[in-house]
């Protein structure tokens, strides 16, 4: 499979990184995956609770990169089974998905707050949709914060060399596993 590294791109002006995968699954099964809070950790960076309206409250818990233990933003679309988008901390979170010949087609766009944020960002949403593929496939799986923090690197430098901003801060346990 050819996994799409994803891109930096503007959405009404403002930055954001994008990524496209295509799921050999049902439209709905895919659907859950991105929505549903007992399947949201499988892949999703946090623990997620939400009220399925536009401006309901999602709130993010037990992101180990989060400085507060739960962070809360708004759901800015709803539209099942095909968008999904919420705030988190400055940032945006759409996720689209088009039903396929063989399948479904999810988009994850993340506008970001800040430029200097897309390689950092765009390197933990590959992370997080390789464990989305996994999951989809039925492979089990830690979640994204069980990968080895040294993975991180080698794509966070890939990005860099495709000219996505960077400079953002990066965890401490991931700057400790940076080779040298």
């Amino acid at each position: 499979m050819i996994v799409d590294l994803g891109s930096y791109v503007r959405h009404d002006g403002r930055p954001a990184v994008r990524f496209e995968r295509r799921f050999r699954a049902p439209l709905d099964r895919v659907w859950a995956a991105i929505t549903d809070p007992e399947q949201l950790p499988a892949w999703f960076p946090s623990a997620v609770r939400y009220q399925p309206v536009v401006g309901g409250e999602i709130a993010f818990i037990g992101d180990p990169n989060l400085p507060e233990p739960e962070e809360v933003d708004r759901v800015l679309v709803w539209d099942p089974p095909r968008r999904f988008a919420f705030g988190w901390g400055g940032d945006e979170i759409h996720l689209e998905l088009t039903e396929t010949d063989d399948g479904c087609r999810l988009v994850l766009l993340n506008v970001l707050a800040e430029d200097d944020t897309a390689a950092r960002n765009a390197t933990g949403w590959h992370g997080c949709l390789a464990e989305l593929d996994k999951f989809i496939d039925g492979i089990p799986s830690g979640g994204p914060h069980a990968q080895p923090v040294a993975d991180f690197w080698p794509v966070y430098d890939a990005h860099i060399g495709r000219g996505l901003p960077h400079g953002a801060w990066i965890p401490d346990e991931v700057q400790a596993a940076r080779p040298t």
